[in-house]
């Protein structure tokens, strides 16, 4: 039986993409996305408060390129890609970190630059 890992996104940009190119000049993005799932009212009247959930965005290539570019803090964006979790070892601590790397991304809303392109792996 085949697996899958897919993971759909739509949120907003946390941080302007960090861009790094490592050897023989790859482009390696990556960033925070933010998403919110709303809060609401109890009947009692108290609130439940918004959640925001935190994920760690890593672009490759032309993608971390194209990103460099056009991506700015703030942006609504949908990214497609997979979910992807490292491991290492610091200090004698071994730490993780869950990351999606994505194959697909699109600007929803730039103020600034409403033409910007979208990119796909």
């Amino acid at each position: 039986m085949s697996t899958v890992n897919k993971v759909i996104l739509i949120g907003n940009v946390g941080a302007d993409p960090e861009v790094r190119y490592l050897d023989r000049g790859m482009a390696l993005a990556t960033f925070s996305l933010a998403t919110v799932d709303k809060g609401y009212p109890m009947p009692d009247g108290s609130e439940v408060p918004d959640r925001i959930e935190w994920h760690a965005i890593v672009l490759w290539r032309q993608m971390a390129e194209w990103a460099e570019q056009y991506l700015k803090k703030g942006m609504k964006i949908y990214v497609e890609g997979k979910l992807q979790t490292r491991h290492w070892e610091k200090d004698g601590i071994v730490r993780s970190k869950t990351e999606i790397i994505a194959d697909t991304v699109k600007i929803l809303y730039n103020p600034e630059k409403p033409n910007a392109n979208t990119v796909n792996e």
